[in-house]
């Protein structure tokens, strides 16, 4: 037996898919992306920065928003914010200046312990993978 679009269209599941269509369409740039990054973390099996706490072990993914390096008096370190779609964390890499492909627009993925500095979310040395594209 084969469905109009009128009966398609009353189904639950064809409701949410008309309405995240629609929404998509409307939604600004910057909800769109976080959408985006929210569900790639969830395929992956990737934590949301937002449901992180301090002392796990966590593996996030997301795009890099800014990369900052700091020169210090003892140590210098490299300051990359990766943003999730949830929230962002800022990954920080001491005694290094510049790792390449560390920039403003990249995927990644990282990995290790949670933690807060001075009001922030961070991960010090995380292992980390770069995404292709």
């Amino acid at each position: 037996m084969t469905q109009t679009k009128a009966e398609s269209a009353a189904q639950p599941g064809a409701r949410s898919w008309l309405s995240r269509t629609l929404q998509k369409l409307t939604a600004d740039d910057r909800t769109v992306e976080a959408q985006e990054l929210r569900s790639d973390a969830a395929i992956a099996g990737c934590s949301a920065v937002s449901a992180c706490r301090k002392g796990q072990v966590v593996t996030v993914t997301g795009r890099i928003k800014s990369v900052v390096y700091t020169p210090r008096e003892t140590v210098p370190t490299l300051e990359a914010e990766l943003f999730d779609g949830s929230g962002s964390v800022t990954l920080v890499w001491l005694g290094r200046r510049r790792i390449p492909g560390i920039e403003p627009g990249r995927r990644l993925t990282a990995r290790g312990r949670f933690a807060a500095f001075e009001g922030r979310q961070v991960i010090y040395n995380p292992w980390y993978e770069l995404s292709a594209g």
